[in-house]
């Protein structure tokens, strides 16, 4: 039994065609969507209208809020503990879904869809982002990460809501579901599909998405690496302090000597407050339980 959520801002010419793709392929495979869930993010348009007239349960919220707070409400509406996300634009392709289905009933606590295809890159800035949010959220977990946010994915309902409060309310919501499943030693698999040029202009905000995906990945890593953090930092300050201490001994100044020794100390002390950090998060998260 499958919950499917859909969540939708202002998607009024694919929502109909999103909720039809979805039932005849329920209808084809074994896997009957016994219920899809659309939750309307506050759309000014008709998006809301037209999934109630294609005969689905549509929760409608009176705000624009965020699309993980829209993934939230659905995945605590569901009947059914598998859980389906796919988004409302047309860019994922659904005749897939059963086949992510199908690998997450073998064993694995999250199946996603690694997108493919020349939409998938998208204009010259988006990709670059997506390399950098790709490199930090694998520079966090220490293991190869094939896609980090796509928007196509199946787990389970008991599982996910666990980790709401660490997940994030906004566009980062898959990236730090991927991030909690990882840290947490949970089974992954990653499918590639083919990712289409969606329906409709996109509702993501360049800028200011960029900056709060960043900020989450960075809280992210405080939170469950945050030794790697310090250690960076503790790696650029004792650089600093070598650079220092060989300059005052080229130059024979003793200031430089004395801020370069300082330095050091610095680096010292930083890596302490990194190794006190990853005793507390082993404190926080239950002494060394990824359950």
């Amino acid at each position: 039994m499958i919950s499917v959520v859909v969540p939708a801002y202002n998607e009024e010419d694919s929502i109909e065609k999103t909720i039809k793709s979805l039932t005849d392929v329920a209808a084809k495979s074994d896997q009957v969507v016994f219920e899809i869930i659309v939750v309307d993010d506050g759309s000014t348009d008709l998006t809301a209208n037209r999934a109630e007239s294609a005969g689905v349960s549509v929760i409608r919220k009176p705000q624009n809020i965020g699309y993980g707070h829209s993934l939230k409400i659905g995945i605590k509406a569901a009947k059914y503990d598998t859980i389906v996300i796919i988004d409302a634009d047309g860019t994922y392709p659904i005749s897939r879904v059963p086949d992510l289905v199908e690998c997450y009933e073998a064993g694995f606590d999250m199946v996603v869809g690694q997108r493919t295809g020349k939409h998938y890159r998208e204009s010259a800035i988006k990709f670059p982002l997506r390399l950098l949010f790709k490199w930090l959220v694998e520079f966090t977990v220490g293991t190869s990460v094939p896609d980090v946010n796509s928007g196509l994915r199946v787990f389970s309902k008991t599982e996910i809501m666990q980790l709401f409060p660490s997940l994030s309310d906004s566009f980062s919501f898959t990236t730090s579901s991927t991030l909690a499943y990882i840290m947490r030693n949970k089974y992954i698999k990653y499918i590639p599909i083919e990712y289409y040029q969606r329906v409709g202009k996109s509702k993501v905000r360049l800028l200011r998405d960029s900056l709060r995906a960043l900020q989450f990945i960075v809280q992210a890593i405080v939170y469950y690496n945050p030794i790697k953090i310090f250690l960076v930092l503790s790696v650029f300050v004792f650089f600093i302090s070598v650079v220092l201490i060989g300059t005052a001994a080229w130059l024979g100044s003793l200031m430089l000597g004395a801020l370069g020794g300082f330095s050091g100390l610095m680096a010292i002390l930083i890596f302490a407050l990194g190794l006190l950090a990853e005793k507390l998060k082993f404190l926080n998260h239950g002494a060394y339980s990824h359950d």
